[in-house]
């Protein structure tokens, strides 16, 4: 008997054990994990504007420079910001940049993204996160929030509002992610 209470007490204690780092994890991601310049970035999922959406993944982009663009059409920074996004898109796109605009609109309006994004002539990739979880991943304050992840997957930049991406700080910035070497 002695021997089966005292595995009864072991599980129970690894349950406990289990249940509070769960706990910690979920409701303290935020300050056991922030999301700030020099951590990696966190992984998101949002669908693509396709007829069929396709899931979409940070990791469908390891070993880029990324730039993560959270904002929604509804949203009058975000619209300033848009053309000089699709200026550093088309300066560049070639060299290997990859910019991702993640939609936080309401589901269902994928056609109005897609109007959003023809409106303004968009070429890079516009992703949609209709239940606006990359919000809470990225501990997100308000849109447009931008993140520049080097080709580590690390968050070189954090930027909270809308940017004029055409500077030449944005643009030594990306310069010098897309000729870093990572090992």
């Amino acid at each position: 008997m002695r021997g089966r209470q005292q595995l009864a007490i072991g599980a129970l204690v690894v349950g406990v054990v289990c249940a509070v780092a769960y706990g910690a994890t979920r409701y303290l991601r935020k300050e056991l994990f922030p999301v700030e310049l020099g951590s990696k970035a966190p992984d998101f999922k949002a669908l693509t504007l396709d007829s069929i959406p396709k899931e979409k993944t940070l990791a469908d982009y390891r070993g880029q420079v990324v730039m993560i663009n959270v904002w929604a059409t509804w949203c009058l920074p975000c619209r300033v910001e848009m053309p000089s996004i699709e200026a550093l898109q088309k300066a560049y796109g070639p060299k290997g940049l990859k910019i991702v605009a993640v939609s936080i609109d309401d589901p269902g309006t994928d056609s109005g993204i897609r109007a959003f994004a023809k409106q303004y002539g968009l070429t890079f990739e516009i992703l949609h996160d209709p239940n606006g979880e990359i919000t809470d991943r990225y501990d997100i304050t308000g849109y447009p929030e931008t993140f520049i992840i080097g080709k580590d997957g690390v968050i070189r930049k954090r930027l909270m509002s809308a940017t004029d991406w055409n500077s030449p700080e944005a643009r030594a910035l990306v310069d010098r992610l897309l000729t870093e070497r990572t090992e």
